[in-house]
């Protein structure tokens, strides 16, 4: 997937607008896939924006970012990026978001992508990518 187009979707966003990727065609994006809050996107943001970056996150969380968040209930977005995955929680199996990240160029080629992410040290990684292009 890397290097090739990432095909065409649209999500709803916080915003009350409709995400378009086809959209977004000129900017660098990033998309993440994190079931639970980030606040290291929050807090770099300013950065990205400057670098002509924009961060999208997926799934509505419960902090105020300076970004939209989307919302994928129909998992259209997740089976596209392959995010979602069979977990073992307690001993049962359960199925859920990988901790994913994406960045797409202007073009909107998969530029870079990073799965079963760590959260510490993250974002600094991105916004270093994200720098290099």
């Amino acid at each position: 997937m890397l290097g090739k187009p990432v095909a065409d979707f649209s999500l709803p966003s916080t915003g009350g607008s409709t995400f378009r990727l086809s959209a977004q065609r000129g900017k660098t994006l990033v998309l993440y896939f994190h079931p639970k809050d980030n606040a290291d996107f929050r807090a770099r943001h300013s950065e990205f924006k400057r670098l002509g970056c924009e961060i999208y996150g997926v799934f509505k969380a419960k902090m105020k970012f300076p970004f939209e968040l989307l919302s994928d209930p129909e998992e259209r977005a997740c089976t596209q990026f392959g995010v979602m995955k069979d977990k073992n929680m307690y001993g049962k199996k359960v199925r859920g978001i990988e901790r994913s990240t994406f960045v797409i160029d202007e073009k909107g080629k998969l530029a870079r992508e990073w799965r079963g992410v760590k959260v510490p040290g993250h974002v600094e990684e991105v916004l270093s990518f994200v720098k290099a292009l």
